[in-house]
């Protein structure tokens, strides 16, 4: 069974193409179950570079930037392509380009992707934020290099926040703990979950995106076992990725 995706296009920007994968087809087994494209969760290797073959063929794309994500505040630009059956190696949890066919890729199970592209076409850059990532800015902090990198301003940019875990699931019992007071204002102190949704939206906007500019496709992926894999709700899981490139002309 073919690798599911869900395409995204930026309105007015028809060179740059988004695509957040679904878990639906591919080869997996068991816990990693339909397409997993992780070779760091314990699946079997073959099935892994099998799934990524089937979801870039899908896709008509050639090459895989992927990186090790390690929830932290670093961009990278221009990364390697990472062959299909090989773990990526370079550490960050962001990555950019300015070059046509660079398929920069994202890997989650529960983290928001966030997919980012200039209004003429010409730069793109991809986000893993982890609440972590929320926690230390890093929207902020991605956008304001990405920014400074290609001398563009942020009320040019667009951005999309893929599946991720939704406002009712993200539940951190620990609030006070693990994110303080200062961010009461995103917290559900009755039900103690946390819209992540919503605070990504209100950093890309303090970044200088603006709000009509923001886009998120809103579904949980804990929510819906059956497409897409959540961290939360089995610790034992594969990921799904989350892509952006510069069609080549």
């Amino acid at each position: 069974m073919a690798v599911n995706f869900i395409p995204f296009r930026f309105p007015g920007i028809p060179s740059v193409r988004c695509a957040f994968q679904t878990r639906r087809g591919g080869v997996s087994q068991g816990d990693f179950g339909g397409s997993n494209i992780s070779h760091d969760v314990g699946d079997n290797a073959e099935h892994v570079a099998a799934n990524r073959s089937q979801l870039m063929q899908a896709l008509g794309v050639e090459t895989w930037c992927e990186l090790r994500q390690v929830h932290g505040d670093a961009l990278v630009f221009d990364p390697q392509h990472v062959p299909a059956d090989t773990a990526a190696t370079v550490e960050a949890d962001g990555s950019a380009t300015h070059n046509a066919g660079q398929v920069l890729v994202i890997k989650t199970a529960d983290c928001q992707p966030i997919l980012i592209a200039h209004t003429s076409g010409r730069y793109i850059a991809a986000l893993h934020a982890g609440w972590r990532g929320n926690r230390i800015g890093y929207p902020q902090s991605a956008v304001r290099a990405f920014c400074e990198r290609y001398n563009v301003l942020p009320k040019d940019l667009m951005a999309v926040r893929g599946p991720s875990l939704g406002p009712a699931m993200a539940e951190f019992v620990n609030f006070d703990m693990e994110w303080g007071k200062d961010w009461t204002r995103w917290f559900d102190a009755e039900r103690k979950t946390m819209n992540l949704w919503q605070l990504t939206r209100d950093q890309l906007q303090e970044a200088g995106i603006p709000a009509g500019n923001i886009f998120g496709i809103d579904l949980c992926t804990h929510s819906h076992a059956d497409m897409f894999f959540s961290y939360r709700r089995s610790r034992v899981e594969g990921r799904q990725a989350s892509l952006i490139w510069i069609q080549p002309e």
